[in-house]
């Protein structure tokens, strides 16, 4: 149930907003991953957890810009 609240919450936001959280996100994997090579990181579930969420954004960016793409062309 809580993905599919996060995927409405994602399916909620505007392009702007979505591509802000996936530079937020992306920078998160980035500091999981030096922490991961220095030893400290403790939670290493999270890295899986940071990269669907990545791909989850990925896939609303994706869909936004196929409903704008098929909104101009007219269908």
């Amino acid at each position: 149930m809580k993905l599919k609240e996060e995927r409405k919450g994602l399916a909620e936001l505007d392009l702007a907003a979505l591509r802000g959280r996936l530079v937020d996100a992306k920078q998160e994997l980035f500091n999981l991953r030096f922490q991961l090579a220095t030893g400290h990181l403790q939670d290493t579930s999270r890295l899986g957890l940071v990269k669907k969420q990545i791909a989850r954004i990925h896939t609303v960016i994706r869909e936004l810009e196929i409903k704008e793409y098929k909104q101009r062309k007219g269908n």
